[in-house]
């Protein structure tokens, strides 16, 4: 199979989630990268440029300069797919420029700046008919998938209760006081948008609830805080979840939870049994049962459903983890770029990624979750 050629906007040197998206791009051989505009100073752009073996032709000042000049270039030399990993106003511009000029797009979540933004993203998508990836990479481990296809397959009977979280400790201090590149712009409401936590990881344990158990947030009640004196944008909060089958549900996102590193979890009860998965320990399912003994289900193992094997690197043991979950979306996406160019259909275990309609619905939390944290009247339609 011949790589798809990848262009990068943002990552550049001192970017963490760059960084991150490389080495997910490149685990399975099957993406290269061959341009990138990786700062809006064009300086530290070729800069980081050498630092990846990018050729000075293809290093780029800006993503306009980038889509332009790759466009020009013979079909069989062009970039293919665009990978944006900026902060969230800078989302847009990028993805909307590169579907519009027949570009593959992965993004980094959340999918925009604000609702509208999102929402006229959505249509571009639709209207291109390119493929579009966000990275809720999450929904990229084994287990997680196979957490998803119990609960399709009606293991557990009619879904009741969902409890999810995701703790983390590291802005329990006014951290973007100082010199911290990362808590400073997620905590201003010019790049972050209108929610700090909630944007930032929030939105993770919302896409984790939905896509793990097949059901979609109806309505929501939030409390919403900032409990870091001097930060401008949401440090923690709590919701309740009413979900479209009936279930009640539990959502905790919080980073100033002191000690906490990136506890997401979440529990799921049926009328039969229900299940725990952990990301600081991902490769093991706890499924528990009404009248009978708990199992373990564990990445490798002999007893994993079809969707979780294929995403599945190394034999059971061998612990797989956050960048190989990461992969996952990489992969697949390549997998259906590849079929797209030799008119062939993708294996159906591929074609599983978040899209820009998981972006939408992220974007709503967000915005719902901030409004019934403002509200006297709590309940607000999703």
């Amino acid at each position: 199979m011949k790589k798809i050629r990848m262009g990068m906007v943002g990552g550049g040197r001192g970017a963490f989630i760059g960084g991150v998206h490389r080495m997910a791009a490149a685990l399975d051989g099957k993406i290269e990268l061959v341009c990138g505009a990786f700062s809006s100073d064009p300086q530290k752009s070729k800069l980081s440029a050498e630092d990846l073996g990018i050729h000075p032709d293809r290093s780029y000042g800006s993503y306009e300069e980038m889509i332009e000049a790759e466009n020009r270039l013979p079909a069989n030399e062009r970039m293919e797919l665009v990978s944006i990993v900026t902060p969230n106003h800078l989302h847009y511009g990028p993805a909307k420029m590169a579907l519009e000029n027949g570009f593959h797009v992965i993004c980094d979540k959340p999918l925009s700046f604000d609702m509208e933004q999102a929402r006229s993203l959505q249509k571009i998508v639709e209207q291109s008919g390119l493929i579009f990836a966000l990275t809720h990479n999450y929904t990229g481990y084994p287990m997680v998938k196979q957490a998803r296809v119990m609960i399709k397959n009606g293991s557990f009977g009619k879904i009741r209760k969902v409890v999810v979280e995701y703790p983390q400790g590291w802005l329990s201090t006014l951290l973007e006081a100082g010199d911290q590149k990362q808590a400073a712009w997620r905590t201003d409401p010019e790049k972050s948008g209108i929610a700090g936590a909630m944007g930032d990881i929030g939105t993770h344990a919302e896409n984790l609830a939905e896509y793990i158990t097949g059901l979609k947030i109806d309505s929501l009640c939030a409390d919403i805080s900032t409990l870091v004196e001097g930060r401008r944008l949401d440090d923690d909060g709590n919701v309740l979840l009413r979900f479209d089958n009936g279930a009640r549900g539990i959502l905790y996102a919080s980073q100033i939870s002191a000690g906490e590193e990136n506890n997401l979890n979440i529990r799921v009860y049926g009328e039969k049994g229900g299940l725990e998965w952990r990301q600081m320990e991902p490769n093991t399912l706890l499924v528990k049962w009404l009248d009978q003994p708990s199992q373990v289900y564990r990445t490798g193992g002999a007893n994993v459903c079809p969707e979780a094997a294929a995403h599945t690197r190394i034999p059971a043991g061998h612990p797989e983890g956050y960048l190989e979950a990461f992969a996952n979306i990489y992969r697949n996406v390549a997998h259906c770029i590849t079929a797209r160019n030799e008119g062939s259909t993708p294996d159906p275990l591929y074609t599983d990624f978040p899209g820009v309609e998981d972006g939408v619905r992220g974007m709503q939390f967000i915005y719902k979750v901030i409004e019934s944290g403002k509200a006297a009247e709590k309940w607000i339609k999703f």
